[in-house]
């Protein structure tokens, strides 16, 4: 809509003009919607009206600058959607608070796009019940997505969804029906119309800020994927910087085309304007983190998912945090005496190429198990294939296989794993000897490879029918009186032996 003059209303009410929300707000005025803006920082107030007066010269306001969380209400039509792009935690509930203060009324929306965990948003609906109705939305990609197409993931009350629809169908970023790949437009004021948008329902409160989790997930476990591949390159192969970034480039027109690859080529090639040298060079190694992958491993060890690729890649941050540690344990600790001897440049570039590949299916199948655990203990009925669609375009982990697993989840709704897709255990068979060859040469090396080993050792698990768990088990019992399951009988039923006794009717059935 166009504003005509004060007694015109806005369509949508924005909270947050940080980074993340005034591209998000600037997104839905570049597709047709009128925003009153509110942020107790009055001077992100006056930039976001500045930076849309300077996109949009010579067309009417787009922008409304509000004072007060009362002033906000009075500009937006009614009933009103109100979106909140603030901190999560504590800010959330005192924008909640000030809104419930200024008049908001029990058929208002108030949407939370922010970085907040799922459990916090299941309470906000409980809790504001009745007073207005909370709604959860969670936002991948940054701050270019926000700007230009993000993929949004919303959550909460399906009738409030019905409203909220048409704006994040706008505003979501668009891939090409036929083929599934983004459909890429950076031209300030000329939004992408054309396409599948990138959001769809995820289910009940909570349901969407869970599955972002994962995604971030899974998102550490690529990062730290591609970052170990660079590390042989590095110390085992001797390249530079520039020259991963080459291989990188080429690795980014197959199989592994994504977006992590892409800026990965991208960071690698960048020259540090202070000394001539490669930025990476420059960067101290001290890997930062938000919580969000922590929070994806401490859920996956309380539904018993398996998710150690995900778990290895928060941990190799945490590591990577001891940095004064590791520059004295260099000095004291003794690595391999030159026992991976000469490398074929070429062929260890290959095997890498294939570890990575493989290793990242493993990362993907991984959250996608856990979504499925998590989802059957939440009562959350998550459609798999929809959650592939809408992470092809607009978020950080978008990748080309990602319609792979569009494709297999459509052709089987109740696949147990991506695994056991016929495609994708072809794709293991197909590279896994190499994936082995390049661990092997990591581990001959001394250099570390924490994810892309946890992920073989994962697939290599998953795919043993017997597993040492019923030594373990035997342990346990003889240590603990934990019982155990026999081979021979129902698995409901438990046994419990008197151990170091040779009388075998010492084994008692205990139910």
């Amino acid at each position: 809509m166009s504003l005509q003059g004060n007694s015109s209303l806005c369509d949508v009410g924005f909270i947050g003009l940080g980074v993340m929300g005034k591209n998000l707000a600037l997104n839905l005025a570049d597709n047709g919607y009128a925003v009153a803006c509110f942020d107790l920082d009055k001077l992100k107030v006056q930039d976001a009206l500045a930076q849309d007066q300077q996109e949009n010269p010579d067309g009417p306001a787009r922008f409304v600058g509000c004072n007060s969380y009362t002033e906000l209400l009075a500009k937006v039509k009614a009933p009103h959607t109100i979106i909140l792009s603030v901190p999560a935690g504590e800010p959330v509930d005192h924008v909640c608070r000030h809104l419930i203060d200024a008049g908001i009324q029990a058929d208002d929306i108030v949407v939370d796009t922010g970085n907040s965990l799922w459990t916090d948003s299941v309470a906000r609906e409980h809790a504001y019940k009745g007073k207005f109705v909370f709604f959860s939305t969670a936002v991948s990609g940054g701050e270019s997505g926000a700007r230009f197409g993000p993929s949004l993931m919303p959550s909460g009350d399906p009738y409030a969804w019905t409203r909220i629809e048409p704006l994040w169908n706008a505003i979501a970023a668009k891939v090409e029906p036929s083929t599934g790949k983004p459909i890429e437009n950076y031209a300030i004021g000329t939004p992408v119309t054309e396409g599948e948008p990138c959001t769809t329902y995820i289910g009940p409160i909570g349901a969407g800020h869970y599955v972002k989790m994962v995604h971030n997930g899974i998102e550490y476990a690529d990062m730290q994927l591609i970052c170990e591949t660079y590390h042989m390159m590095r110390d085992v192969l001797g390249m530079s910087a520039k020259e991963v970034s080459e291989v990188f480039k080429t690795w980014n027109k197959g199989v592994l085309d994504s977006y992590l690859i892409q800026i990965s080529a991208e960071v690698l090639a960048q020259e540090d304007p202070e000394t001539g040298n490669a930025l990476v060079d420059m960067i101290l190694d001290k890997a930062g983190q938000k919580g969000t992958g922590l929070w994806t491993a401490v859920s996956a060890l309380q539904v018993g998912s398996p998710a150690q690729t995900i778990t290895q890649a928060v941990f190799a941050r945490s590591l990577s945090a001891f940095k004064e540690e590791r520059v004295k344990a260099s000095t004291v600790l003794s690595g391999p005496d030159n026992l991976l001897g000469s490398v074929d440049k070429q062929t260890l570039i290959q095997q890498l190429h294939d570890a990575l590949y493989c290793a990242k299916i493993c990362a993907y199948a991984q959250g996608f198990q856990l979504m499925a655990i998590a989802g059957k203990e939440h009562g959350w009925q998550l459609d798999f294939a929809a959650i592939a669609k809408i992470w092809r375009a607009g978020c950080i982990i978008r990748a080309v296989f990602l319609q792979s697993i569009t494709d297999a989840y459509e052709k089987n709704d109740s696949l147990d794993n991506l695994l056991l897709d016929p495609y994708f255990a072809e794709q293991i068979r197909k590279y896994q000897t190499n994936w082995r060859k390049a661990i092997a040469a990591s581990t001959l090396a001394g250099v570390p490879t924490p994810a892309l080993g946890s992920a073989l050792n994962y697939y290599d698990s998953y795919r043993c029918a017997v597993l040492p768990a019923n030594l373990l088990q035997g342990q346990r019992d003889f240590f603990g009186a934990h019982t155990y399951a026999r081979i021979d009988q129902a698995e409901n039923k438990k046994f419990h032996l008197l151990w170091g006794s040779d009388d075998r009717k010492q084994e008692k059935v205990r139910k």
